[in-house]
């Protein structure tokens, strides 16, 4: 099969990350995962499906690297052979939860690299070795509420993905002045039964006062599984408005 649409997608070995990576798959995409581990599922369902599949083991808290190779294979790459290419920038951490003035500084440090260092390096990476190619060229930012809402003991996961909207809104200005510019979109998915919400919701009251909240969310069903989630990613990035609402919510209509 020729033209297939090329995707790049981080933290794809577990979660919404690999529901995404499945759900591309099975779609006919080209696809590169970005990830600390390889996910042998994945290569199974690649090689059933007969669906070119890379997954690059990267450790984005160091992630120069990872730019450096996206960029590097890339500007290698003809253009003409992908319908469309796409970059997903999924992967995050959240640190232990606790107040910043009680936070470990290597944990701070490790999850603003990978929240948000991690997708600014690799945006720039994707954008500058495709700046020349003419077919259609998106970026999906997978951003979250508490990005828009903070909460208490979460300064770090709250400012990357803040940090993650903004710099999104920054970048669509420098494509929309371009002739073949890409489409960018910071997307707050919903709240994803993942182990985030797990860490979350059995927190010590003392260190998390939301506490009760978030396990109200899971007691109550309202937690969307990863599955539902990744299909409602992927709806997304495929509207014909992609990118004119750069912050934006799955939930909107």
């Amino acid at each position: 099969m020729q033209n297939r649409p090329l995707t790049i997608l981080t933290g794809a070995s577990r979660g919404m990350g690999l529901a995404m990576a499945e759900q591309l798959l099975q779609q006919g995409h080209q696809l590169i995962t970005i990830a600390r581990q390889r996910n042998a599922a994945l290569d199974d369902l690649a090689a059933r499906l007969g669906v070119p599949l890379q997954q690059w083991q990267h450790d984005l808290a160091a992630p120069e690297q990872a730019a450096a190779a996206l960029r590097d294979w890339l500007q290698t790459q003809d253009a003409t052979q992908f319908a469309s290419a796409t970059l997903i920038n999924n992967a995050g951490v959240i640190p232990p939860i606790a107040p910043l003035s009680h936070s470990d500084w290597s944990a701070v440090s490790n999850g603003l690299r990978v929240g948000l260092e991690a997708p600014m390096l690799l945006t720039s990476a994707f954008l500058q070795a495709t700046e020349h190619w003419t077919s259609p060229r998106k970026v999906l930012n997978i951003s979250s509420g508490l990005g828009r809402r903070a909460i208490a003991s979460q300064a770090t996961y709250c400012a990357a993905k803040a940090g993650m909207d903004i710099f999104s809104a920054s970048v669509a200005l420098d494509e929309a002045a371009k002739p073949h510019g890409a489409r960018i979109c910071s997307l707050a998915p919903g709240v994803i039964d993942t182990d985030m919400q797990v860490q979350l919701r059995t927190s010590a009251a003392t260190d998390f006062p939301d506490v009760e909240r978030f396990a109200q969310l899971h007691a109550s069903g309202s937690l969307t599984s990863p599955q539902d989630a990744a299909a409602r990613n992927l709806a997304w990035l495929e509207r014909a408005d992609f990118g004119q609402q750069v912050v934006a919510d799955v939930r909107q209509p």
